[in-house]
C-alpha cells in the first residue's frame, strides 16, 4: 500500500484559511439569504402533478394564483430519465379543504385531469413539532458525541471533534441558503448522517494519534500527529470515496424527491473528510502541544516538525 508523507501540520494555516473562507461564505449566506424551510416545518400545502403535458410553468403559476392559493411557488419536476414532466406547487395554505378546492380549480383551468394531482396539507402545529424534534435530535446527538469521545479518549478530542462537526453542518446549511434549496426532513436526516460520517473519520485519526502518542519522547506532538494522519490517509480516502459514489449517483439520477437528501450528504461527506484532517487534528495537536510535557518536546524538536 502506498505511504504518504504530506506535511499537513506544516500547512495547517492554509487549511484553516480555507475553512474560514468557507465558513464566512456559509454564515453570510445564512444571514443574508436565510434558509428556506419546507412546508413540513412551517405548515402549508404541496400539490404534486405527475404529468403536466404541455402546460408551462407560467400557466401553472397563474392558474394556482387565480384559484386563490397564497404564496404560490411552482417548481418543475421529472423523476427519472423516462419520467413525464410534472410540477410541485407549494403554498402557505394550511386548510386542507381550501387547498383541495383551489387545486381542483387550477387543474381544471389548465385542462389537466384531477387524477394527475396529489394534495398534501400540513398544519402549523405539526410543523412546529417537526422543527422541535429535529433540533432536539441534533442537540442530543452532539451531546452524546461529546460524552462518548470524552470517556473513550479525552475531552480535548471531543471538543475539537464537535468543532469539526459544526464546521461541516454550517457549510452544508450555508450552501442550501446560497442556492435557495428548501430544508426538508430529508435534509435533517442527512445532517444526522453527516454527524456519523464526519465523526467516524475524525475518530480514525484520533485513534491513531492516541496510539502513537504512547511513550512519545523522540519527536514533537505535532510531528507525531502529522505522521498519524499520513498513516490513516489511504483508509480515509477509500472510505470517503466508497461512501460518496452511491450518494453522487443518487444526486444525479435519484429524482427531485431525493436530491435534497443526496446533496446534503455529498457536501457533508466531502466536508467531513476534509475537516477531520484540516480542522480537528491540527486543532487538537496545537492544544496538546500547550501541555508542559509536549511543549518541551516541541521546543527540543522544533526543526523536525
Amino acid at each position: 500500500m502506498r505511504k504518504f508523507n504530506i506535511d499537513f501540520m506544516g500547512n495547517r494555516n492554509i487549511m484553516f484559511g480555507i475553512s474560514i473562507v468557507l465558513l464566512v461564505v456559509a454564515i453570510a449566506s445564512l444571514g443574508i439569504r436565510h434558509l428556506q424551510f419546507g412546508v413540513e416545518f412551517k405548515g402549508g400545502t404541496v400539490v404534486t402533478i405527475a404529468d403536466s403535458g404541455s402546460v408551462t410553468q407560467t400557466q401553472m403559476t397563474d392558474a394556482f394564483k387565480a384559484a386563490g392559493l397564497p404564496n404560490v411557488v411552482v417548481q418543475g419536476s421529472q423523476a427519472g430519465v423516462n419520467a413525464k414532466p410534472g410540477f410541485i406547487i407549494r403554498s402557505s395554505e394550511t386548510s386542507a379543504a381550501a387547498a383541495s378546492t383551489a387545486a381542483d380549480k387550477a387543474i381544471k383551468a389548465v385542462g389537466l385531469s384531477a387524477s394527475e394531482k396529489t394534495v398534501t396539507t400540513i398544519g402549523p402545529n405539526w410543523g412546529a413539532n417537526v422543527t422541535s424534534s429535529a433540533l432536539l435530535a441534533l442537540g442530543v446527538s452532539i451531546l452524546a458525541i461529546l460524552l462518548y469521545v470524552s470517556l473513550r479518549f479525552e475531552y480535548k478530542m471531543s471538543v475539537t471533534a464537535v468543532i469539526a462537526l459544526v464546521h461541516d453542518i454550517v457549510i452544508t446549511l450555508g450552501l442550501y441558503a446560497l442556492i435557495g434549496w428548501e430544508v426538508t426532513p430529508n435534509v435533517v436526516a442527512a445532517l444526522l448522517a453527516i454527524l456519523g460520517y464526519s465523526l467516524y473519520d475524525t475518530i480514525v485519526v484520533f485513534h491513531r494519534i492516541k496510539e502513537n502518542s504512547q511513550g512519545l519522547v523522540k519527536t514533537s506532538y505535532m510531528s507525531m500527529a502529522n505522521t498519524s494522519i499520513n498513516e490513516v490517509l489511504v483508509r480515509s480516502i477509500n472510505t470517503t470515496l466508497t461512501s460518496l459514489i452511491p450518494v453522487v449517483v443518487l444526486l444525479l439520477f435519484g429524482g427531485s424527491t431525493l436530491k435534497d437528501y443526496a446533496l446534503a450528504l455529498t457536501i457533508g461527506l466531502t466536508s467531513g473528510a476534509y475537516s477531520s484532517i484540516g480542522v480537528a487534528a491540527p486543532l487538537f495537536a496545537m492544544w496538546k502541544e500547550r501541555e508542559p510535557k509536549f511543549a518541551a518536546l516541541a521546543k527540543k524538536y522544533a526543526n523536525a516538525s
